[in-house]
């Protein structure tokens, strides 16, 4: 099984990240995509983030109904911050048999020198890289192991969801309706 990985927090999760995680299953040769909730980001202040469990029930509210997509909390019993090798490691040991993508936006490459132990990402993992608005070019994209996808390019972000939601502003369409009413239930971001 060959499983693509799209790491985020996911504060909350929207719809350019469904529309991103099911373009990379099902118009690639990725079997299924699991968006890996990350209790804390090493290169994001966590004092911005909604409680993780609430961050993974949308999630798992998210994807319900599509068989291709799969949540995973495995970063939530390792320590913090998670750092993606780490992670690949252990997901590797605990499912031997499954071949595990990374997935990242082009925004994150010229960063990607900077992840711990990122050579050893590329050495044992291929690299699945979807276009982002306002990206800056790197050397990387040259490197074995990495392959460019062109992916549908939706500019949505969560802050924005979150800075509507704080205003009282509309975030019909931004989102699932069901992620929409948990929020709206549970009076997150406000």
């Amino acid at each position: 099984m060959k499983v693509g990985l799209l790491f985020g927090s996911f504060n909350p999760i929207h719809i350019g990240h469904l529309i991103l995680a099911n373009f990379m299953a099902t118009n690639t040769d990725l079997d299924t995509v699991w968006l890996v909730v990350s209790p804390q980001n090493p290169f994001k202040p966590s004092n911005t983030l909604q409680h993780e469990f609430d961050r993974l029930h949308m999630a798992r509210l998210a994807i319900a109904d599509n068989p291709n997509l799969g949540v995973s909390n495995i970063e939530f019993s390792m320590p913090k911050p998670s750092y993606t090798i780490d992670t690949l490691t252990y997901l590797q040991e605990k499912y031997p048999s499954y071949e595990f993508v990374l997935i990242m936006g082009e925004d994150n490459l010229p960063l990607f020198p900077k992840w711990k132990n990122y050579e050893r990402i590329l050495e044992y993992h291929k690299v699945y890289v979807y276009p982002r608005t306002g990206s800056i070019t790197t050397d990387l994209p040259d490197m074995p192991g990495i392959t460019f996808v062109k992916a549908p390019i939706l500019d949505i972000s969560a802050t924005f969801i979150r800075q509507c939601i704080r205003e009282e502003k509309s975030i019909k369409y931004l989102l699932p309706d069901e992620v929409a009413e948990y929020i709206k239930v549970h009076r997150l971001y406000l």
